[in-house]
C-alpha cells in the first residue's frame, strides 16, 4: 500500500514538472531572453497526449529501476541512482514517443522537464527523509512489537528484524511460546506499550497461535503472523478475502499490477499495429493459398491456452488438407522428444506453406487471437490439446500459467535446433519466472532479425 501511494505522489509530480518546463518554455519573457524558437501553434494538444504516456508510464520506469523496492531509510545512493535512471529513461521515451507521433515538442522542454523532475523527486525524498528521522516521527511512525515463536526461531527472527532496522519496526522483547506461559507475553506487553507482536510457527503449533492472537485481540494490539508453514519452492503467499474470510494464497506468478495492465495495453495497440501493418499481405497471402492448393486458407485448431483453457487458433494452412490424419503415419520420423510432434522437410507442407513457415508468415492471423484476448504478444507457444494432455511431468503444466504467445525465448533461442520437449518448457518456465515489459520488449526486438532471417520453424 505504501508503494503505491507513493506511486500516485511520483505520477502527480511527474505531471507537475512537465506542466512547469513546458510552462517556461513558452513564456514569452524566457524565450526572448534565452532566444529560443517560437513555439508551434499545436503545442499544448500534443503534451494532453504526452501526459496521458507519462502520468501511468513514470511509476512503471521506477518500479522497473527498483526504486520502490527499498527501505523506507536507506542510503542516498539507492534513492539517487534508481531516481536518475528512471528520469533519463522517462525523458527519452517522451522524446521517441513525440517522434513516432509526428510530435512537433522543443527538446528544450524535454530536457528541462527532464532536470525538473529529478529535482523535484530528489527534494520529496529529502523532505520525507527529514520527517522519518525526527524525534516526532520516531515516536510516532516507529511501531514497536514483541517477537513470539518457538525455540531457536526467535534467534532466526531477531537476526533478520535486525538486517532491517530502518523499516520503522523496532523489536523491544521476545516470548517464547514454548517455554513461558502465556501471561509472561501479557507481562511483555505491557512493561513495553508494544503496538502488537510478531508471530512465526510451524502448523504443528497451531493451538498455541491461536491462544496469542486471541490474548492479542483482547489486549487490542495487532498480531503480525509470518506465514511461512509449508516449504514451497517458487510459489510466494499473499492476502486476499473471500466471503469475509482472510486467505492465505500461494502464486507463482506476480500479482495483478500496473504491469499486467501495461502488457494488455501493449498486447491490444500492437496487434492492432500489426492489422493495419499486414492486412494487405494477410489478402494476398489467403488469394495465393487458395490458388496454389485445394482447401481453405485458413488452417483452425483446437489449442490449450490459459490454464489449459482450449481456444481456437487461427494459422494459414501450410499443409494438405488431411494433414492431421497423416500424422500417425509419420509419427517414426518425429524428431521432438515427449508429447510433441515435429518433423524436418514434413511431407505434409506445400511449397507456398513451406515458404510461409520460413519466415513464420503462417503465424499472421494469431493477432485475432490475440485481438480476442485468447493470446499475447510474448509467452508460451500455445500446443494442440490433445498434445498437452499426453504431458507425462505435471510440472510442465506451469507453462499454462499465462496466456499463450505469438514469440517466445524458445522461437528466438535456435527453436530449429531444440529437439529435447524439456529443454522447451525450460525456456518456457525460465521466460515465467523472469517476466517483466523490459523482457517482453527484447524478446518483441530479438524475433525480428530471427523471422527476416527465415529461422522459422520445421
Amino acid at each position: 500500500m505504501r508503494a503505491q501511494i507513493h506511486q500516485w505522489v511520483d505520477a502527480l509530480l511527474f505531471a507537475a514538472s512537465f506542466l512547469l518546463a513546458f510552462e517556461l518554455r513558452t513564456d514569452p519573457k524566457i524565450i526572448e531572453w534565452l532566444r529560443l524558437e517560437p513555439y508551434p501553434p499545436n503545442l499544448f494538444s500534443h503534451l494532453g497526449w504526452l501526459l496521458v504516456i507519462l502520468i501511468p508510464g513514470a511509476p512503471l520506469v521506477l518500479e522497473w529501476q527498483g526504486f520502490y523496492n527499498r527501505p523506507i531509510l536507506c542510503p542516498r545512493s539507492a534513492i539517487l541512482w534508481p531516481l536518475l535512471r528512471g528520469c533519463v529513461l522517462i525523458t527519452v521515451g517522451l522524446v521517441l514517443a513525440s517522434y513516432v507521433l509526428h510530435f512537433n515538442v522543443p527538446r528544450t522542454g524535454m530536457l528541462w522537464f527532464g532536470v525538473l523532475s529529478f529535482v523535484v523527486l530528489w527534494l520529496k525524498e529529502e523532505i520525507l527523509r527529514s520527517i522519518y528521522r525526527s524525534k516526532l516521527a520516531q515516536s510516532q511512525y516507529q511501531r514497536r512489537f514483541i517477537v513470539v515463536a518457538a525455540g531457536n526461531e526467535i534467534g532466526r527472527l531477531r537476526q533478520e528484524m535486525k538486517q532491517h532496522a530502518n523499516e520503522g519496526i523496532a523489536v523491544v522483547g521476545e516470548f517464547d511460546f514454548l517455554e513461558a506461559p502465556l501471561q509472561r507475553l501479557i507481562e511483555l506487553l505491557h512493561e513495553h506499550s508494544a503496538s502488537g507482536v510478531i508471530v512465526s510457527a510451524k502448523q504443528a503449533y497451531f493451538e498455541r497461535v491461536e491462544s496469542v492472537i486471541k490474548l492479542c485481540e483482547l489486549e487490542g494490539v495487532e498480531a503480525w503472523l509470518i506465514a511461512d508453514f509449508f516449504g514451497t519452492q517458487i510459489a510466494r503467499a499473499s492476502l486476499d478475502e473471500m466471503l469475509g474470510q482472510p486467505l492465505l494464497v500461494f502464486r507463482t506468478l506476480p500479482e495483478t499490477s500496473w504491469r499486467n495492465l501495461a502488457k494488455l495495453l501493449m498486447d491490444f495497440f500492437g496487434a492492432s499495429a500489426l492489422l493495419v501493418v499486414g492486412a494487405l499481405p494477410m489478402l494476398v497471402i489467403t488469394l495465393i493459398i487458395r490458388r496454389t492448393s485445394p482447401g481453405p486458407a485458413l488452417f483452425r485448431q483446437q489449442r490449450s491456452g490459459l490454464n489449459g483453457a482450449p481456444f481456437t487458433l487461427y494459422k494459414f494452412r501450410t499443409m494438405v488438407t488431411n494433414a492431421e490424419q497423416l500424422q500417425h503415419e509419420l509419427q517414426a520420423m518425429n524428431e521432438m522428444s515427449g508429447p510433441v510432434f515435429k518433423v524436418t522437410n514434413d511431407p505434409r507442407i506445400t511449397p507456398v506453406g513451406k515458404w510461409l513457415r520460413r519466415y513464420s508468415l503462417d503465424e499472421l492471423p494469431q493477432i485475432f487471437n490475440i485481438l480476442r484476448g485468447e493470446m499475447s504478444l510474448v509467452g508460451p507457444r500455445p500446443l494442440p490439446v490433445g498434445e498437452v494432455q499426453r504431458f507425462n511431468d505435471l510440472a510442465h503444466r506451469r507453462r499454462l500459467s499465462v496466456k499463450p504467445g505469438l514469440t517466445c525465448l524458445w522461437q528466438i533461442s535456435g527453436r530449429n535446433q531444440i529437439s529435447d520437449f524439456k529443454d522447451w518448457v525450460r525456456l518456457d518456465l525460465e521466460y515465467i519466472d523472469n517476466w517483466s515489459l523490459v523482457l517482453d520488449f527484447k524478446i518483441l526486438l530479438r524475433t525480428i532479425p530471427v523471422v527476416l532471417r527465415g529461422t522459422g520453424a520445421k
